[in-house]
């Protein structure tokens, strides 16, 4: 199955409401952390109900905000959550971004990045589309060090590429994208229950659930264009 045919599917049964709500625990605080100022053109890869485009908006009051998904229905429905004028939602793929040399200030990505077919190239159209200075912010839950997620592949019928920290850091480089930081970002409104309720129907114990949200909880990788 094609990346936009599964995410198809997702959008027809209001998953990309649910991708949003567990997304928001931890995305808030990248987004948040974003060298975003008033005026500035901002990109979403993967931008599912488009929250993190609508966001910036309100709160940093960039310019026009975009976000661009490989599923027609996530675009669509994205495009029906908000009638600014200067927020736009647009259909393709990662690999061939529909935006001219240095024409974005700043991206972003929240569990997405990992489904493009050439992760490489991708960066490589970031890295064409950013203007000088302009940042990248890569959040996925889904990589190596997170041995909680070394499952999800078989929850989804599209292919997955499960990078290392220093293989993000090293691809950034590659691409021509200074690496200015990378962290985990806990997620910390997870609830987690007493012992005395483990096992659960998706945990052993209760250690396993802290490490997943407490400690690796999101990785992001933030890289800089050259000035």
């Amino acid at each position: 199955m094609s990346v936009s045919d599964e995410f198809d599917d997702w959008a027809a049964r209001g998953k990309d409401r649910g991708m949003e709500d567990r997304h928001w625990h931890t995305a808030k605080h990248v987004l948040a952390r974003m060298p975003v100022e008033a005026g500035d053109t901002v990109l979403d890869l993967g931008c599912g109900s488009g929250y993190a485009g609508r966001a910036l908006k309100e709160t940093k009051d960039a310019g026009r905000a975009y976000g661009i998904d490989a599923s027609p229905s996530m675009a669509a429905n994205a495009r029906s959550y908000t009638d600014d004028p200067d927020v736009g939602y647009l259909v393709g793929d990662f690999e061939r971004l529909p935006f001219e040399s240095d024409s974005v200030d700043h991206c972003f990505s929240m569990e997405a990045f990992y489904y493009a077919s050439d992760p490489d190239e991708v960066l490589a159209e970031v890295a064409r589309v950013l203007r000088p200075g302009g940042t990248f912010h890569c959040a996925v839950n889904y990589y190596e060090g997170n041995v909680h997620s070394h499952g999800w592949d078989d929850l989804v019928d599209v292919p997955m590429t499960r990078w290392s920290a220093a293989e993000y850091r090293e691809a950034f480089r590659e691409a021509g994208l200074s690496v200015a930081v990378q962290d985990n970002v806990p997620d910390r409104e997870i609830e987690i229950p007493p012992e005395s309720d483990f096992p659960t129907d998706e945990w052993e114990t209760r250690e396993a659930m802290v490490e997943r949200y407490r400690e690796f909880g999101t990785l992001v990788t933030v890289g800089v264009a050259p000035e």
